[in-house]
């Protein structure tokens, strides 16, 4: 099985270029699905940038003009920028590993950083990412999303965690396609700044450990007790 290299680049600094970094995922995405190197984590943060999935729908869009990089994962539009931990996992999957398996596992490590950071979180049925229920601060809202292209056996794009995000980004678009719901950012949650470093170093250690491939149990959707929410992963054969 192969290491799992994990590389930080610009955290903290004035962003990274969304379409050079692109062309890195791709370049790296050759060279393992060709057998050369190791599976690799990118961490960083990008320069702002609004980015289209194959799913985004036109009344998703800016109508500011703003400039939208269209890509190849899958999902709806989003936006990346400052304050945003972005992580790019280029991971060859091992034939046990079924394309919803790894999603869960991307999803689980960030609802353990999450959770570790003292916000209580989950999924909800039938939408992606990671989100926090309707509260007295405001609705449902959204935390974490992922997008994710698998090619070849192996993935790349992948997670983004709102840290300390300028909000007013995200009200030039509909995020991921879902008009009835929040956007928000683990500084507003917990009315402290939190740092994409502090992020990535709690998160490091979850991704270590569910790209690994072992079996895990995922976290229970929102609103779900534990024990009716436990689905465990990882032990079905691969039938692609």
């Amino acid at each position: 099985m192969s290491a799992l290299e994990i590389r930080r680049i610009g955290l903290g600094s004035e962003g990274t270029d969304y379409e050079e970094m692109w062309a890195l995922q791709r370049e790296l995405h050759a060279e393992r699905a060709a057998g050369v190197g190791d599976d690799v984590v990118l961490f960083l943060e990008h320069a702002p940038v609004f980015t289209a999935g194959t799913r985004t729908e036109g009344w998703e869009r800016p109508t500011d003009g703003s400039r939208v990089v269209d890509i190849d994962r899958g999902g709806n539009i989003t936006f990346h920028g400052p304050g945003q931990l972005v992580g790019y996992p280029i991971v060859a999957l091992p034939a046990h590993v079924l394309v919803v398996d790894y999603v869960r596992r991307v999803e689980e490590a960030m609802i353990r950083t999450v959770s570790d950071l003292g916000v209580t979180c989950g999924r909800v049925g039938g939408r992606s990412g990671v989100w926090i229920a309707a509260d007295d601060r405001g609705p449902e809202r959204k935390l974490g999303q992922l997008g994710i292209r698998v090619a070849r056996g192996v993935t790349m794009h992948g997670l983004a965690l709102n840290c300390d995000v300028d909000m007013d980004w995200f009200a030039k678009i509909v995020p991921c396609g879902i008009a009835d719901a929040g956007v928000t950012s683990l500084s507003l949650e917990l009315d402290r700044r939190v740092s994409t470093a502090e992020v990535a170093d709690a998160l490091e250690p979850h991704l270590r450990d569910l790209l690994a491939w072992e079996p895990f149990t995922v976290s229970p959707d929102l609103g779900q007790a534990a024990a009716a929410g436990a689905v465990t992963y990882g032990l079905a054969p691969h039938l692609a």
